[in-house]
């Protein structure tokens, strides 16, 4: 099984959101659809899908091979959709957190401003999409104020949000929020359709909690596939004690919050079984450190290294 190629812009079916959807397509239809758009929900839940899925709709509605709203699918041979997916649409501009940032950088807003500043091509709509705009930095933030308070009558913004983190009051102000979410079952059912397989065959459901998306569940099994780890045969405690020796998190962010989330779902099975006051002041003490590292004065190492000694007295 090979799940590395499942690009967000590649993704020519939307799973999950069809009501959703028919309601974003209707608003446009009528010209109501808002311009500036915050798309919220936690990390894997499809917000990027969904919005790769609207960006072809509108630009491939006059076009040869348009959308196909009745079955939420693109069409590969759609014109748009090989010019988005190669990023040379001349109406689209993406801006994403460049491989060896920590932070969306005044520079790609500048671009997007020269973007959004010449004339359209054939006078049709254009379409900005910035991902994690949690990523964006203090400067960022405020020349892309700038940007979404003019009018921007023929210019659309599509803004997507780890619900998780925070952004500016001052930003989400001047957009409208839609909140993306998905049932544990539904996670699911998504993930069972895309790998075309069934999950409880390839994760031990002691790995699989309620912080998990369909993009978190293939991120996870890429994961085990690089790493030839048995995701089926390895429980929570193993699991987590084998991505802390192996140092995993240094080169991979996404294992640094799976480390994360554990701890959390680990914690809080030990309270389920036994909720005394010191497993709850435990459990808080951890989830505060989690949230305040720079507080306690605590790397990634540091804070893994002190839950794994305390907890599991190693």
């Amino acid at each position: 099984m090979n799940l590395t190629d499942l690009n967000n812009k590649n993704q020519t079916q939307l799973y999950g959101y069809s009501e959703t959807f028919n309601e974003f397509s209707n608003l446009y239809i009528k010209k109501k659809l808002p311009k500036k758009i915050i798309l919220s929900g936690q990390n894997g839940i499809g917000k990027s899908t969904f919005s790769y899925h609207l960006i072809n709709y509108i630009f491939s509605i006059k076009e040869k091979y348009c959308y196909d709203l009745e079955n939420l699918k693109i069409n590969q041979n759609n014109r748009s959709f090989n010019l988005v997916k190669n990023n040379n649409h001349p109406n689209f501009h993406l801006i994403e957190l460049d491989d060896e940032k920590k932070n969306i950088e005044i520079n790609q807003i500048r671009k997007m401003i020269n973007f959004c500043n010449k004339s359209s091509f054939n006078n049709c709509e254009k379409i900005v999409l910035i991902d994690n705009i949690e990523k964006l930095n203090k400067n960022s933030v405020n020349a892309l104020l700038k940007v979404v308070e003019e009018p921007n009558n023929n210019i659309y913004f599509i803004l997507i949000l780890d619900s998780n983190k925070n952004i500016l009051n001052t930003l989400k102000s001047r957009c409208v929020k839609f909140n993306f979410f998905l049932t544990y079952e539904k996670s699911i059912d998504i993930t069972n359709t895309i790998t075309n397989s069934n999950i409880f065959e390839l994760i031990n459901p002691n790995l699989m909690h309620y912080y998990s998306s369909p993009g978190y569940y293939i991120k996870l099994i890429n994961f085990s596939i690089k790493y030839n780890i048995d995701l089926k045969n390895t429980d929570l405690k193993k699991f987590i004690i084998h991505l802390i020796d192996n140092s995993y998190y240094i080169k991979d962010n996404f294992i640094s919050v799976c480390i994360y989330q554990y701890i959390e779902f680990f914690l809080l099975k030990m309270m389920n079984r036994n909720n005394s006051k010191k497993l709850n002041l435990l459990y808080k003490r951890f989830i505060e450190k989690i949230f305040n590292m720079h507080k306690y004065n605590l790397d990634k190492e540091s804070f893994f290294i002190e839950f794994k000694t305390k907890i599991f007295n190693e």
